[in-house]
């Protein structure tokens, strides 16, 4: 399972389907990419909405954001929400999460890479049945 997958597994119920989509790819994904950068990420992140019930990502995030007894800035910045989900945010795990996400920006142009990794998990968190504030994302 990817990064992403574990943002998945942050926010959503494990009962959600947007969870198990996430293990699911993990197993036919390493020659997707190879056929096709963009289709595959575009595809995978629509088709689910359709039958998924939606969860409230603003509502979760604050949540932990007010008993973490930490000051994050999860709302604009990618570091402080993977903190605030417990994962690496480092510079290396967040070139894998660009990765992931089919980055074609320059990875060592941190802060161009921070804000579109946001942008891009907020995203994919709405394409896959959360609520997400309309000004953190697309």
């Amino acid at each position: 399972m990817g990064i992403l997958g574990n943002i998945f597994h942050k926010i959503f119920p494990s009962s959600h389907p947007a969870v198990a989509q996430a293990d699911a790819p993990a197993a036919a994904s390493p020659a997707a990419p190879e056929a096709d950068n963009t289709g595959p990420a575009t595809t995978s992140a629509a088709a689910p909405t359709q039958n998924m019930p939606e969860v409230d990502v603003e509502q979760i995030l604050n949540g932990m954001a007010q008993s973490s007894g930490q000051t994050l800035n999860w709302r604009t910045s990618i570091v402080d929400l993977l903190k605030l989900l417990g994962l690496d945010s480092s510079l290396q795990s967040r070139k894998e999460l660009a990765g992931e996400l089919g980055y074609s920006g320059d990875t060592n142009d941190s802060a161009s890479m921070n804000i579109w990794l946001h942008r891009q998990v907020m995203n994919k968190l709405a394409a896959n049945g959360g609520k997400v504030p309309a000004d953190l994302k697309d």
